[in-house]
């Protein structure tokens, strides 16, 4: 699973590319709807696991708590004047942390918009899912919380899911763990990994975050792209031009033609990326639910290439991938393959020729590749 310790300042990571997430984010809302913001209910599955809605209320507490401390100069929040007892129909709302009364308002600074949060699940029309859509806005990343069922299984029951990229949230919103990863062919998961993680969800505990990586290559437009991409022309949101049509795109196997845009005899090496994601999990103390943060790194394969060491540990790693791995990756989908192992080959070669780097592993430098 390549699991490993977080730091708690380390939960959520903001950069200079916020503004844009943000305004992507805003526009997926806008546009897809419940396609991106989603919070089952207690009725969705009954008898079998809970509903996500505390839990998306709790999350954009923990959220505008911890985001005014973590970043000071990028968020301001307002609170309410005391303490607020739970509401007439039971439901909780003293969320503040430290003993101070909850956040009422939170503002991000740096974009000049602020958000009134909902104190409880019954605060108003659609109180769930107007919290899980503030807490998408605050941050980059994309969040999907799993909630533990009377069998034991965990459950993905709530999500704002607006830069996924590779997947899409009605394919998978209300489906127990096993099932996310089992139709999302994830390789060895039946035969390595599904009793390991089941056993690590049931056991992680509220003071102890991790975290973990994994990439994908992904192909994007370049020179072709038209003006209606002008909100996402990095295809953050959709890989269109891997996938095809995101409402076109039928759940399954990877390799099923119906989900492969038709290959490009060549591909620009300037058009290839990877797309690698920075992922969390943690258990939420009041709703015992674990959120699940995703945060999606789309970084020019010719700008990484420029990196002492990189092009060759790349390149390496990539002939590195098993069969199902492949499969799983997209090696033989959008046409990239070929072109970026040339690319990356010849950009080894030529740091060699320049001295940037050793032929083998042996001469890379200590703590590669910071």
């Amino acid at each position: 699973m390549g699991i490993r310790n977080m730091l708690w300042n380390d939960w959520i990571e903001l950069d200079d590319q916020h503004e844009k997430y943000h305004s992507i984010k805003t526009h997926r809302v806008e546009t897809r709807g419940e396609g991106v913001i989603r919070v089952l209910s207690d009725d969705a599955n009954p008898g079998v696991v809970r509903g996500g809605a505390e839990a998306a209320v709790e999350l954009v507490h923990e959220l505008a708590e911890y985001l005014h401390r973590r970043y000071p100069k990028d968020f301001q929040v307002v609170r309410y004047s005391q303490r607020r007892e739970q509401s007439t129909a039971g439901k909780f709302r003293d969320w503040g942390w430290e003993g101070l009364p909850p956040v009422k308002t939170v503002t991000i600074t740096s974009l000049g918009v602020s958000y009134d949060l909902p104190i409880s699940v019954d605060d108003g029309i659609r109180a769930a899912e107007r919290a899980l859509e503030i807490a998408g806005l605050l941050i980059q990343d994309d969040l999907a919380l799993m909630i533990e069922g009377n069998d034991g299984r965990y459950y993905f029951q709530a999500g704002s899911i607006c830069l996924a990229g590779f997947w899409r949230m009605q394919d998978k919103i209300g489906l127990p763990l096993d099932d996310i990863h089992i139709t999302g062919n994830v390789p060895q998961y039946k035969e390595k990994l599904h009793a390991s993680l089941e056993r690590f969800f049931r056991r992680l505990p509220v003071d102890k975050p991790v975290i973990r990586n994994n990439y994908f290559i992904q192909t994007n437009p370049g020179d072709e792209q038209d003006s209606s991409a002008e909100t996402d022309p990095e295809q953050l949101a959709w890989a269109e031009s891997t996938l095809g049509s995101e409402d076109g795109y039928e759940h399954g196997p990877r390799t099923s033609d119906c989900n492969r845009k038709e290959e490009k005899q060549f591909v620009k090496v300037e058009g290839i990326r990877l797309r690698t994601e920075r992922q969390t999990l943690r258990r939420l103390p009041r709703s015992g639910a674990v959120v699940f943060t995703i945060r999606t790194y789309l970084i020019p394969v010719v700008d990484l290439a420029r990196e002492r060491g990189v092009p060759g540990r790349m390149a390496s790693a990539l002939r590195s991938w098993p069969a199902d791995v492949e499969v799983y990756k997209g090696k033989e989908r959008g046409g990239w393959w070929g072109p970026l192992l040339e690319y990356l080959d010849a950009s080894h070669r030529g740091q060699i020729e320049r001295g940037e780097t050793a032929e083998d592993e042996k001469g890379r430098e200590k703590g590669y590749p910071m």
